[in-house]
């Protein structure tokens, strides 16, 4: 496949437009092939989901190796979790379609597997009638599906936090239960919300505690990823400055997101030989052009809120935003109230606790709260 501006924001488009993660690619291999499944936690944009369908792409070139990526993020109970991983199996372990609807039917109870086909692309699309009344048998069908298949199976779950927030009770003693036993099938549990999925693995009181190898992901390395950006500059007749890079990667910690958004820019500015000055003008439109978007987050938060997202951003990272001393340099309310503030801003994901402290989770909607 070949793509019109090689730096993805979205999506995978194959081992050429990914970069590095050598050695974690390795070592989730090297689990999964161990029978070892594994738990993958990394912040939002630092390029997780990116990872993971690069392990699947490569485990699906082997014979007798089927892959399966599910994606809970936008999930918010038993029956989507269910209905999701039908659809992603039914995509992905079974050709051609007909074969999919035929395999998964056998396995069906009481949900019907559907299949059309989409007008454009003449590709199958699969719906399951799936709902809270049969929600956990429909989903116990399709892990028993998983495991009687003679082809081995990876299955991907991103997100996995979600099922923490579900109404139903009990989802992860039931995924437990069945996983245990699952040997023809290796699973990688993600998640972005770092101390829920923590909580989740580690805490002896849950049920996957100490049941997965773990794995975390931090920046790319600078000189690997200035190689990867710099040859697609070259490819096109253009020169990357490795100062330029260097001014991109510096100024958003080396995430994955941010560097691509901003190397995306500059090669679709067709500027020959970028500068640091051409960085800035990319970051400053990459604000600009989510401004309407900010402007609407502001609205939806208490003013209490918006004055602890305003703080936090001035200071750029805050170890202890419930000291008196950080309250009374921004103006503060009681701490009752930024107590309340920062529960909600954590819980909206608009702030992040990381290991040095508070940060607004979105830089660039740092750089627009500064402005």
């Amino acid at each position: 496949m070949k793509i019109a501006n090689p730096f993805l924001t979205a999506g995978y488009a194959g081992p050429n437009y990914f970069c590095d993660r050598k050695l974690e690619t390795e070592v989730l291999i090297r689990h999964l092939d161990n029978d070892r499944n594994t738990t993958l936690i990394a912040p939002r944009r630092y390029g997780k989901t990116g990872l993971i369908r690069q392990v699947l792409h490569l485990l699906s070139k082997r014979r007798g190796m089927k892959t399966v990526y599910v994606d809970l993020y936008p999930t918010r109970s038993l029956s989507d979790f269910a209905r999701a991983l039908a659809v992603a199996v039914a995509e992905s372990v079974e050709s051609p379609a007909e074969k999919a609807i035929k395999a998964l039917s056998a396995f069906a109870r009481g949900f019907r597997p559907t299949m059309t086909f989409d007008e454009f692309s003449g590709r199958p699309k699969f719906s399951f009638d799936i709902n809270s009344s049969n929600a956990q048998a429909s989903l116990e069908s399709m892990l028993e599906y998983l495991q009687s298949r003679k082809e081995r199976t990876v299955v991907a779950i991103d997100e996995f936090q979600q099922i923490a927030e579900y109404p139903e009770k009990g989802v992860e003693a039931l995924l437990r239960s069945k996983i245990q036993f699952m040997h023809n099938v290796g699973f990688v549990f993600s998640g972005s919300r770092l101390h829920m999925m923590a909580e989740m693995f580690n805490s002896p009181k849950r049920p996957f505690f100490n049941s997965t190898a773990a794995m975390s992901l931090g920046v790319i390395d600078r000189q690997a990823y200035f190689r990867f950006a710099a040859s697609f500059f070259r490819k096109a007749g253009r020169i990357l400055p490795e100062e330029t890079f260097v001014a991109a990667y510096d100024r958003f910690e080396g995430i994955t997101w941010y560097v691509q958004s901003v190397m995306k820019e500059l090669y679709a500015s067709e500027v020959a030989r970028p500068t640091e000055k051409d960085v800035v003008a990319a970051v400053d439109h990459l604000v600009e052009e989510n401004s309407m978007n900010y402007t609407f987050i502001l609205s939806k938060c208490s003013p209490g809120a918006v004055e602890l997202l305003r703080a936090v951003a001035a200071e750029h990272v805050v170890a202890e935003p419930m000291s008196a001393e950080f309250g009374r340099r921004h103006g503060l309310r009681a701490a009752s109230s930024v107590r309340f503030a920062l529960d909600s801003l954590l819980k909206d994901e608009l702030l992040y606790r990381s290991d040095d402290g508070y940060v607004v989770y979105d830089r660039l909607f740092a750089m627009w709260l500064r402005a």
